[in-house]
């Protein structure tokens, strides 16, 4: 079938069920055809409806940061997906497995907006929007059968956006730039990996997510977050399971899955 206007509520609906009732759906794409603008037109109402139920938009996230992420899944551009007040959880805090599907877990870098961004930024202004940085950890859960998911299906599903856990929020002038990144569970390493593995410097994903958001009516006001993609493959957590990420000069970040 092929994807129409009349159809986003519909899916929409499905993919809001789907997260709010941790119960996942089948693909979208198994059955419906339809392009990345209407993706996007599926997650933005589908967030609608958590708007409506009380959650508030507190920034945007960033995916395919890796270069050999986006030739895999042969695009040319960075996806993007909003972030809520409910998604985020403090340092050590728990997270309830069971309001969740699949979910997994990946070290990041996070931004705190200093000022209202409505233009595309460079990389020789960007810090003058960004109060200060972060390391984090991402929780994403995709809302389809088997964690498995095409480009539209993963951009109408916000980009599997689920959770994040902030760090202590360090000066902007800190060093982010091919830095050491890892996150551990149960004491064990993860993955570990190099924050340049993110756009080739983590700074980019500012300067991208300011490009997008202009392309697309977004305005990231003072005080929003932004996620700058992972920099390492993401990892499956358990119930019991204790995650810690850290970054060189970041410090680090728990959490505790319940």
């Amino acid at each position: 079938m092929k994807l129409n206007a009349m159809n986003y509520n519909k899916i929409a609906e499905l993919l809001d069920k789907a997260a709010y009732n941790a119960k996942a759906c089948e693909q979208i794409s198994a059955h419906t055809t339809f392009d990345l603008n209407a993706a996007y037109a599926i997650q933005s109402i589908s967030m609608s409806r958590r708007y409506i139920r009380g959650e508030k938009l507190t920034g945007l996230k960033l995916g395919f940061t890796s270069r050999a992420k986006m030739e895999q899944m042969g695009v040319h551009d960075m996806i993007w997906g909003r972030l809520t007040d409910s998604m985020h959880y403090a340092s050590g805090a728990d997270l309830k497995k069971d309001k969740f599907i699949h979910p997994r877990v990946e070290p990041e870098i996070a931004f705190l907006v200093s000022e209202k961004i409505e233009k595309e930024l460079t990389l020789e202004n960007v810090k003058e929007y960004v109060h200060s940085v972060a390391v984090a950890i991402e929780v994403i859960d995709s809302r389809y059968e088997n964690f498995k998911f095409s480009l539209e299906d993963v951009v109408a599903d916000n980009c599997s956006s689920s959770g994040f856990v902030l760090g202590e929020w360090k000066p902007v002038g800190t060093n982010i730039q091919n830095i050491p990144i890892q996150i551990n569970i149960n004491k064990a390493l993860a993955h570990d990996g190099n924050s340049n593995a993110i756009l080739g410097n983590p700074w980019e994903s500012m300067v991208a997510i300011s490009r997008l958001a202009v392309d697309n009516g977004e305005i990231l006001k003072k005080g929003s977050i932004v996620l700058a993609g992972a920099a390492t493959p993401a990892s499956y957590v358990n119930q019991g399971d204790s995650i810690l990420a850290s970054a060189e000069g970041l410090g680090n970040v728990s959490l505790q899955v319940i």
